[in-house]
């Protein structure tokens, strides 16, 4: 890759997880604020997708794929938790 394509990169890395940053700042506040149950688990479902955006960034840049399988895990892990949530909120809270 020439110096400029590597720098244009780097910029955009930067820019990519600059916002991505921005918006796991956003979720975390969703997740303190609420006001419901069902709001923060999606805000922490979000967090996880965005830490998963930011493993992969984190990858592209470095050129290194060690965390893929990271990233994978996390992602499915996120995906699970947040089905297993909407059975339970299916059946009903009270019980």
């Amino acid at each position: 890759m020439t110096e400029t394509g590597n720098s244009l990169l780097e910029i955009v890395a930067m820019l990519s997880l600059g916002m991505l940053s921005l918006a796991l700042f956003f979720a975390l506040i969703r997740l303190a604020k609420g006001p419901s149950l069902p709001d923060r688990v999606m805000a922490l479902d979000l967090m996880g997708s965005i830490v998963v955006g930011m493993i992969a960034v984190y990858c592209i840049v470095t050129g290194n794929a060690e965390f893929l399988d990271t990233g994978i895990v996390l992602a499915l892990i996120g995906f699970l938790s947040t089905v297993a949530f909407a059975k339970f909120i299916e059946k009903g809270l009270s019980r």
